[in-house]
């Protein structure tokens, strides 16, 4: 009987006095400037609760079954992401049992074709999103800190992957761009899982091979990025105001409601707020979530974000320094190899990256690869474009649900 007791307690203490290891996120600059506050747990809503992993035993915190229809619910249907949302889920394959398109009131009624017949938007409840397996979020960040883990809680709960900024700071909640950490949303506390922004889902596709072989000592980066980053309106905005212009007297600027100034025949170095180091909010995200998605929490990260007059695909000069030595051929070969990356780098035919040729494809392009004349030998510069629509949201948090199907520890390599 003492033996039992004594081995009960030493169980119960191991329990107890068990490490954490939360994800410290610091602002890589923290040397040069002060950065600004991060969104911190005192200004969400109360945490729920975790699930208790049962001691001694190695269970997935969250999945989804494999190989088994599911119900499937996205909020904002009708927005630019949702609508590319059901276009993915349709295009992959996904096994989709009932598909629920939850709107306002306002929506609610209206009818959308899909694979899967035509579907009738619902007004949205709590109560309806709990009765799905996976929802996919993506409408505003306060949409999301007020219904989200409400629709997470608890084992009848649903998976939920929000596109938004409200959890991706959050510690205990995974930031997931699933073929570099899709262990994160299969050990997550809690089944909301983030979605990064557009800008670093489309550069760390590129940066974490390179990151994996010769080791990142800085990122610098500079982005120019879409119209769609603004949503429909943002596009509708600089497809109206080109048509003003282009048929209006010399001289005519087209208006602007949703951008800092007109976006027609501009760019505008102002993307989100700016920030007490005179970064924009925008800019800061990159640091941040690069630093959270590779658990890089030092890693000097520096962003200059400017919105440019294309529709849907943003693009990124992105320069490196490394630690060990970075030939160009060999990192060519590398990203080529490299899960959703496709290059196309060949100066002498005209072969780069463009907005025009990265549009509606599923994978980035990468090119102008080539040695620093900053960093030299462990320094190296390349362009990358990707749909912002796509690898950017929609496609990511497709990702990340079929990442939910494949059992703790697995590479994720899907195919595009």
């Amino acid at each position: 009987m003492r033996s039992l007791l004594f081995l009960a307690f030493i169980l119960a203490s191991a329990h107890a006095f068990a490490p954490t290891t939360p994800l410290t996120l610091r602002s890589a600059s923290a040397r040069s400037f002060t950065a600004p506050v991060r969104p911190s747990l005192a200004t969400a809503r109360s945490p729920l609760i975790p699930r208790q992993r049962p001691l001694g035993l190695n269970l997935q915190m969250v999945s989804l079954p494999k190989d088994t229809p599911l119900k499937v619910g996205i909020c904002g249907a009708t927005g630019a992401v949702g609508q590319e949302i059901v276009g993915v889920l349709e295009k992959r394959g996904f096994p989709v049992k009932e598909l629920h398109l939850f709107g306002s009131a306002r929506s609610a009624g209206k009818k959308v074709e899909t694979k899967w017949g035509s579907v009738e938007i619902e007004e949205f409840s709590v109560e309806k999103a709990r009765g799905m397996d996976v929802v996919f979020v993506s409408v505003s960040g306060d949409f999301s800190k007020e219904f989200c883990e409400a629709m997470a809680e608890g084992d009848d709960g649903a998976v939920v992957i929000d596109n938004s900024s409200a959890f991706r700071y959050v510690d205990g909640i995974a930031l997931c761009v699933p073929e570099i950490n899709a262990d994160a949303a299969r050990k997550g506390k809690k089944k909301v899982i983030a979605n990064p922004n557009c800008t670093t889902a489309i550069g760390i596709m590129a940066l974490y091979p390179l990151h994996k072989k010769y080791g990142l000592k800085k990122v610098l980066m500079s982005t120019y990025q879409a119209a769609s980053g603004a949503g429909a309106p943002g596009m509708d905005e600089l497809k109206n105001g080109a048509r003003e212009v282009a048929n209006g007297p010399e001289g005519t600027v087209a208006k602007n409601e949703i951008f800092a100034h007109p976006l027609p025949f501009n760019i505008i170095p102002h993307i989100d707020v700016f920030q007490d180091n005179l970064y924009t909010k925008e800019e800061m995200k990159v640091t941040w979530e690069c630093q959270k998605i590779m658990e890089l929490p030092n890693l000097p990260v520096s962003c200059t974000a400017v919105r440019i007059p294309t529709l849907r695909a943003h693009a990124e000069t992105i320069v490196i320094e490394t630690e060990k030595k970075i030939n160009p051929d060999e990192a060519r070969e590398l990203l080529a190899n490299s899960a959703g990356v496709q290059v196309m780098d060949s100066p002498s035919e005209k072969l780069y990256p463009m907005p025009m040729t990265a549009s509606t494809k599923y994978a980035i392009e990468v090119g102008r690869i080539r040695q620093s004349v900053v960093f030299g030998e462990n320094g190296l510069e390349f362009f990358v474009c990707g749909d912002q629509l796509l690898r950017g949201a929609a496609l990511n948090a497709v990702l990340v649900a079929e990442s939910l199907m494949d059992p703790e520890g697995t590479p994720f390599t899907p195919t595009m």
